[in-house]
């Protein structure tokens, strides 16, 4: 909600007259508290007010935000709303990382929530100003304000053709009050000429030629490096170590052990090697001799979480949803499908490790983060310097990935008590050993499903029973109590009618760590519901568009099951409208090249619609994508440039978990180190993607995620219509193809 700041404002411009400041608005983003794992801590609520407009009398204007770019583009479309409703070149619009201030700013990047959440606020606070501006005209001329205009950065007097620049009229509005946000007139979207335009990035050129500065390029003066050694079996400790061999490697300074953390920030804990670079950090590293004590879970395996995933389905359940009586529709079902799908931990992956640069000093501490979560950074450096939160300074720095990972804190916590200990500026530094075997894994999950089909092909019963080493368990309230619904995302509130229609889920215990992983849920969620329903297709003997399409039925509205009254519901109308769209892109009816199959999914996660048509062969064993055709109803596009490039970028991450990536366990720890055993798609796996955006004039929602979900089963459902083989579990195998 939009609200007003009159004391802050004065004193903001009390302060910085130096800076030439002349107009600042104040505005709330509302923060995704769901996404935010430090929300669950307890501490003061922030400052309502964490984003700024910012004019000045050379008329340029900034925008305050505290948003992480991590490549998904804020800083590009972000701008572009606000300058729409202040009539300015969007290029005159900058932005300027918003301090970590928790008594001002709400900060954290992730949900896909970026746009969606600053679509309304960020109009608001333009279109604020652009009053406050014309209203500072219209004084100085003495007209009637009816009279003037905003237009191209200044305001225009109709009659007179008088003009001024914003930068001329800054000192005299900032003496007006600030008006009511919720109900400042916004700019007619007929008349927009900025949102929905096809503009480059702005960070483009500055990242193509290596300029940019990502959080592994800080660089402070008397910096040194560390590494940390970690148990190698998740929740192992060090038993004894001997530094004396590392010490002996040039540059390497210090050997110290840390702690490990079980609440908040979970780090690993283990042995710290500090030396003046890098490379004599690892080094030295390499040579420790450590003896682990390994912990409880040196006996969990990929083959033993399997076992107990057969041992839940075959026990009663807990209960989620239960409409009519899917076990007795089922029982006297004539035609009953079913089916199981498995899917491994998956790594994060990014392509910046994961560094965290920290210098704790008596009087305060500084820290360089690539993170999506700078205000748990400052909660975590506060935490283990002493120092209160104000003398925390926190830059957020570009960075080269999050997909959930920099969500985390443990590389920050590492890096506090690295510093502390040293009294120096270190920079805490993972290796991609490190990174792939110590991440926050996407979890492990089984899923289990049955259905009835009648006669007429209709949904007689739908009943999905899961088991998972959930998120919730680790990062909820209530552990390993959590219910598990969160889940299940849309799976829990699917589009297809059935009057029996059954939830269940089983916690699967494991040491393994997980958190959120792109698209979170429904990564594994749009898999199994568009690949069973794919199923109950060719069961119902109907081809699969026209039965997804049939078993929507008429147009609805289906309220979130999880959380009705926060979220979107469902609404099969634009679902439908997604996947006749992908369809008749797709060619989907005509004929296929021989050796080719053409699949087919749709899904509704973070409240965008995406539907997905794969073509794909089959040479030696080995899938080959050729084509992936996608329609996106993702509300309002403010750069639709910018969608197609998250559409893109979510496939190809959707494609190495389906083609590739699996973290297995063997005596607990993981078995894969690098991208060698880690693959991820080269340029010839990668297929021709074409993305078709609709047109809409709903508010924004996200997409960074959401064209995850359908690439999965799209490709599965193609292979099927290939082969007649249906593949069940992630990675695909050659012998699944056999």
């Amino acid at each position: 909600m939009a609200q007003t700041l009159v004391l802050d404002r004065r004193e903001f411009l009390k302060n910085s007259a130096a800076t030439g400041v002349g107009l600042l608005i104040g505005f709330r983003l509302d923060a995704r508290t769901a996404d935010d794992p430090a929300g669950s801590q307890e501490k003061p609520m922030p400052n309502p007010f964490n984003a700024w407009v910012r004019i000045t009398r050379d008329n340029h204007i900034t925008l305050i935000l505290a948003k992480s770019e991590m490549g998904q583009g804020v800083s590009t479309s972000l701008p572009m709303i606000l300058a729409e409703e202040l009539c300015v070149d969007w290029q005159q619009v900058s932005i300027e990382q918003a301090p970590t201030s928790p008594k001002i700013y709400d900060l954290g990047t992730g949900g896909s929530g970026s746009v969606a959440s600053s679509w309304l606020p960020l109009r608001r606070a333009g279109a604020a100003a652009r009053e406050m501006l014309i209203t500072a005209a219209a004084q100085q001329w003495n007209v009637n304000r009816d009279t003037c205009v905003a237009q191209d950065g200044g305001i225009l007097h109709g009659a007179r053709k008088n003009f001024l620049s914003y930068g001329q009229l800054v000192e005299k509005a900032s003496k007006l009050p600030v008006p009511d946000l919720t109900k400042v007139p916004l700019k007619n979207s007929q008349n927009f000429s900025i949102i929905g335009s096809e503009l480059q990035r702005v960070d483009a050129r500055s990242k193509s030629s290596g300029v940019a500065k990502f959080g592994i390029d800080s660089r402070v003066p008397g910096m040194q490096y560390a590494v940390i050694a970690r148990c190698p079996v998740f929740d192992g400790k060090v038993k004894t170590f001997d530094a004396t061999k590392a010490k002996s490697v040039s540059g390497v300074h210090d050997v110290f052990v840390i702690d490990a953390v079980a609440k908040g920030a979970f780090s690993a804990g283990g042995v710290a090697v500090v030396a003046d670079s890098s490379w004599a950090a690892i080094q030295g590293r390499n040579a420790l001799k450590i003896e682990w004590d390994e912990g409880p879970h040196a006996g969990e395996s990929t083959e033993t979480l399997h076992q107990q995933f057969l041992d839940n389905a075959a026990k009663p359940a807990q209960v989620l949803r239960n409409d009519g009586d899917a076990n007795a529709a089922l029982a006297r079902s004539g035609k009953k499908i079913e089916a199981t799908y498995e899917f491994p931990f998956a790594a994060h992956a990014t392509m910046e490790p994961l560094n965290c640069t920290v210098h704790i000093r008596k009087d305060g501490a500084e820290a360089w983060v690539p993170t999506q979560a700078p205000q748990w950074a400052q909660d975590v450096i506060a935490g283990v310097s002493g120092l209160p939160h104000d003398s925390v300074v926190v830059h957020t720095t570009l960075m080269g990935g999050g997909f959930g990972r920099r969500y985390q804190a443990d590389f920050v916590m590492e890096a506090a008590q690295v510093a502390k200990a040293t009294g120096k500026p270190v920079m805490v530094l993972w290796t991609r050993e490190d990174d792939m075997q110590h991440d926050f894994y996407r979890p492990s999950s089984y899923h289990k499903f049955s259905g009835a089909v009648e006669s007429d092909g209709k949904l007689a019963a739908w009943k999905h029973f899961q088991t998972s080493t959930s998120i919730g368990s680790v990062w909820g309230d209530k552990g390993e109590a959590d219910t598990g619904e969160g889940e299940f995302g849309t799976a829990a509130f699917i589009p297809y009618r059935t009057p029996n229609y059954r939830v269940e889920y089983t916690l699967a215990k494991s040491g393994v760590p997980r958190a959120w992983w792109r698209s979170v849920e429904h990564s594994s969620s749009g898999f199994v519901v568009e690949s069973f329903v794919d199923e109950l297709a060719v069961a119902a003997s109907v081809d699969p568009l026209q039965y997804r399409l049939q078993q929507m039925g008429e147009d609805r509205v289906i309220p979130d099951f999880g959380n009705p009254k926060e979220s979107k519901p469902l609404v099969t109308a634009r679902l439908k409208g997604v996947l006749k769209l992908a369809a008749e892109k797709g060619a989907w009816g005509s004929p296929v090249e021989k050796g080719m199959g053409r699949g087919i999914a749709a899904y509704f996660s973070f409240e965008t619609y995406t539907a997905c048509v794969a073509e794909v062969s089959v040479v030696e064993k080995a899938v080959k994508v050729h084509r992936l055709v996608y329609a996106v109803d993702c509300g309002r596009a403010i750069n639709p440039d910018g969608v197609r490039a998250q559409v893109e970028s979510a496939a190809i991450y959707g494609l190495s978990a389906l083609l590739f990536d699996a973290i297995t366990i063997r005596g607990g720890r993981v078995e894969q180190a690098n991208f060698n055993d880690y693959e991820m798609p080269r340029i010839a796996d990668t297929p021709k993607i074409e993305v078709f955006v609709v047109d809409s004039s709903e508010e924004p929602t996200g997409i960074g995620e959401p064209g995850l979900p359908v690439v999965g089963p799209a490709i599965c459902n193609a292979l099927y219509a290939l082969t007649g083989k249906r593949i069940r579990r992630l990675p695909i195998r050659g012998e699944d193809l056999a």
